[in-house]
């Protein structure tokens, strides 16, 4: 196996079975569109988390809800009606995404080139 390859499923299972918490907003969970994909927040703690919020000048006193990544992975991008990933940490040295890719995200919510030339 590819070198690069087993650091990403490394990564990727990491994340499957931590806890991050996940900023809530308008009575679901907060989101952002960039280059056509919509990305869930997701914070490997409390002081990324609030960085990220001062950085927007929205204060630090953001409500969220703990979530294991699995499930962040399996059920609540399952729910989202347009692609979607998670950026994790984003706007901090350690910020990641998990693109809606196969082998990261569920087979039928993932991008794939039918799904995009079907959406043109």
């Amino acid at each position: 196996m590819d070198e690069a390859l087993a650091e990403v499923q490394a990564l990727i299972g990491e994340f499957r079975r931590s806890l991050v918490l996940v900023p809530l907003r308008d009575g679901g969970v907060m989101t952002g569109d960039q280059a056509g994909l919509r990305w869930i927040f997701a914070f490997t703690d409390t002081d990324t988390l609030t960085a990220f919020a001062q950085s927007r000048g929205e204060g630090g006193e953001w409500s969220f809800r703990r979530v294991y990544g699995a499930r962040l992975l399996d059920e609540t991008l399952a729910e989202i009606d347009v692609p979607c990933g998670v950026a994790v940490d984003i706007g901090s040295e350690g910020a990641f995404l998990l693109p809606p890719a196969k082998g990261i995200v569920p087979d039928g919510v993932a991008v794939t080139e039918e799904s995009e030339g079907a959406s043109s």
